[in-house]
């Protein structure tokens, strides 16, 4: 029996986008879903209570951090990333590979691995397809992710290819690193920037690996919308139909919807909690920036549709006065909301598809949200 295994449940004669659910060693969980992101295993300001009052089904750890601080070995001492953390529900970890590249601006790529500095002290660091499986064997969580080179966009065609090619022999060196299999499933991840053919050629090799699950890599990384909904449409009718589909790195709403349309199970981003932080928040009716002077006495609720604990306990005036005063309180409230919001938001989408009119539910949404005109907000 493989550790990760999915259902299918419908397919929305709408559009094409499926219900499903994703069956793990921590529980199961409906498809589409966003996973909040707790890079130091932890959600920012959530606690694992919050969490799963919000509804959220997985959450997802970042490999590369939790190397550095405070250790896998900590973490697997401390009986594995759950029980660290105090989350029985399923936890995703990322190879660090995103990282490896985003973080760190003195770096060599060999066929070994990837030489690098810890961008917290300049430490010279490497992280191999090896490490990354005995980094995340030892957190023990229910998803891991291969190892992979993740290309800047936009990026030369030649360079994609030899890129595209190492990725696909990293992943099989990940396989036979993988020494939890009957617990932890191992997702491959498909690169090849924006050109079909070289998708193409990652989607088969991998495919050919029989991995539990696939991601979509790549995307999200400075590329127009329309570029990442392309590649999207090119790219899933590659993958596998009885298994999950994971895009990394994309958590706005617009970005969410489309990407299910698509054939996308699964999200994650840390666009919520971050853009919170700043008092800026996600509403029925658009974006709304708390910190603006006109919300100064407005005691009514950030968004008068939302059920949630921020929405039903504190007014935009509060909430704007602890963001100003740079309140942890504050922050805190903002990033519930914003989870609630994803959360809720995918919620719908699995409606939709049951009632086949995921098409009908876009067009409504993307309106009252401003996605729509010369005026479309960014999120």
């Amino acid at each position: 029996m493989t550790a990760i295994r999915y259902e299918h449940i419908k397919t929305c004669k709408q559009t094409g986008a499926r219900l499903g659910i994703v069956h793990t060693p921590h529980g199961s969980f409906e498809t589409p879903i966003f996973m909040p992101v707790g890079t130091l295993a932890t959600v920012k300001t959530m606690s694992p209570e919050d969490l799963k009052a919000m509804g959220a089904g997985i959450i997802l750890s970042n490999t590369y951090h939790l190397w550095l601080r405070p250790g896998h070995e900590i973490v697997k001492k401390a009986g594995g990333l759950h029980k660290f953390m105090n989350w029985d529900r399923p936890i995703l970890t990322d190879s660090g590979g995103f990282q490896v590249f985003s973080l760190s601006d003195l770096r060599r790529i060999e066929e070994e691995g990837v030489h690098f500095r810890n961008h917290l002290n300049g430490d010279k660091l490497f992280l191999s397809p090896e490490k990354a499986m005995d980094i995340q064997n030892a957190l023990g969580s229910d998803i891991m992710m291969a190892f992979d080179e993740c290309p800047p966009y936009p990026a030369e065609y030649d360079y994609l290819k030899r890129s595209v090619e190492r990725t696909s022999r990293w992943a099989e060196r990940c396989l036979e690193a993988h020494s939890r299999p009957q617990d932890q499933g191992l997702f491959g991840i498909v690169q090849g920037g924006e050109f079909e053919d070289l998708r193409r050629q990652s989607a088969a090799d991998l495919v050919s690996m029989d991995f539990p699950g696939y991601a979509v890599g790549g995307l999200s990384v400075g590329e127009p919308k329309d570029v990442m909904n392309r590649v999207l449409e090119f790219t899933t009718p590659y993958l596998p139909t009885d298994k999950p589909r994971y895009l990394m790195g994309v958590g706005s709403p617009d970005s969410l919807i489309d990407g299910a349309i698509r054939g996308i199970d699964m999200f994650d981003c840390v666009l919520p909690t971050r853009i919170a932080r700043n008092g800026t928040l996600m509403t029925s009716e658009g974006r709304l920036v708390v910190k603006n002077a006109k919300y100064a006495e407005d005691f009514g609720p950030i968004d008068p549709n939302c059920d949630c604990y921020t929405c039903q306990n504190y007014s935009r005036a509060y909430i704007r006065h602890l963001i100003r005063c740079n309140e942890t309180f504050g922050i805190r409230l903002t990033s519930y909301h914003n989870l609630y919001f994803l959360l809720n938001l995918m919620e719908q989408v699995r409606e939709a598809i049951r009632e086949d009119r995921l098409g009908d539910f876009r067009d409504e949404f993307f309106e009252k949200y401003g996605f729509n005109g010369p005026d479309a907000k960014n999120f």
